[in-house]
């Protein structure tokens, strides 16, 4: 997948995506839960309210992940071959898919000067792999076998479910306990003497309500963030190590090799940016914001693993 310098606009453009996509569940689900009675005047509700908001961006987003991903890289999926190239891509997908046991993926191809692949999907069987046309370009067959082999490893292990089952238990930590937090500071007798000046302004109240859940959501959000993204690290090492038992630790390890020394910037949207084999490169300090760990620390664990073997 990719790293880059934590730049200001990456920053805000993650806060302004969760923002959006936080406030239209909420109010989705909040008119819904108050239809059939449920509101979060104790502890039990509030969970459940979490527990709705928490799962169903994160699920919504999976499923409709194929169809989002071709969407914003304008990839088109290749049922037959047009070319050789194409004929040993198809040819190499259905045979690595064999090999783990699942599915033949769908196949797409999609125009950018860079080196990079992604996979996703809902389900192990009914997933998509996707590279650009770059790779086809600038990799060799055993590279780009390699590449292969790294995102069907994803689909093969349940990645993109294990992540969206992990994304959605930190969203439901953080909806409740900032939920906690902000009924505290609502609620507390130094608020209420504070607050008794404007208690009869209903809408003045509420939209603090909404200011103070916010920042906290945002606070407990990037701690979580941290979390989600440690797994995601976790993960490539793994695909990395799968990729290698089903091709060799040599074709992988050229293949991270030739994506290090690239120099040829990701040209994926910054939501497609997660799912890719290889991004941006970060400086190490920001590293655990990042969902992908560096490209060198994962050619010497493959290394490492190779010289043990």
């Amino acid at each position: 997948m990719y790293f880059g310098y934590l730049k200001g606009p990456y920053i805000m453009n993650r806060i302004f995506l969760f923002l959006i996509t936080h406030l239209s569940v909420m109010l989705v689900f909040g008119l819904f839960l108050n239809l059939i009675g449920i509101q979060s005047n104790n502890i039990q509700n509030l969970l459940i309210i979490s527990s709705c908001l928490g799962f169903s961006g994160s699920f919504i987003s999976l499923l409709l992940s194929k169809s989002m991903a071709l969407r914003a890289v304008n990839g088109v999926i290749i049922e037959y071959a047009h070319d050789e190239s194409e004929h040993w891509l198809i040819k190499t997908v259905s045979c690595q898919a064999k090999q783990t046991g699942i599915k033949m993926p769908q196949l797409a191809i999609y125009q950018a000067k860079n080196i990079n692949a992604f996979s996703t999907g809902f389900r192990r069987n009914s997933s998509l792999i996707a590279v650009s046309s770059g790779l086809l370009k600038h990799m060799n067959y055993d590279e780009t076998e390699a590449v292969i082999a790294h995102e069907i490893s994803h689909i093969a292990n349940g990645d993109m479910v294990t992540m969206g089952l992990i994304q959605g238990i930190v969203n439901t930590f953080v909806i409740f306990f900032a939920g906690l937090m902000v009924k505290k500071i609502t609620f507390s007798p130094v608020s209420i003497r504070c607050n008794s000046a404007i208690e009869n302004d209903a809408r003045i109240k509420s939209l603090g309500y909404i200011i103070v859940t916010i920042i906290l959501e945002l606070i407990f959000g990037m701690l979580a963030t941290m979390i989600v993204m440690w797994f995601s690290r976790h993960r490539e090492f793994y695909a990395d190590a799968h990729a290698a038992k089903l091709v060799g630790s040599k074709k992988m390890i050229a293949a991270l090799q030739h994506l290090n020394i690239s120099s040829e910037p990701p040209q994926e949207p910054q939501n497609i940016i997660v799912f890719c084999i290889n991004g941006k490169k970060t400086k190490s300090i920001f590293e655990c914001f990042m969902s992908h760990p560096a490209l060198k620390k994962r050619i010497k664990t493959l290394l490492r693993s190779k010289d043990m073997d």
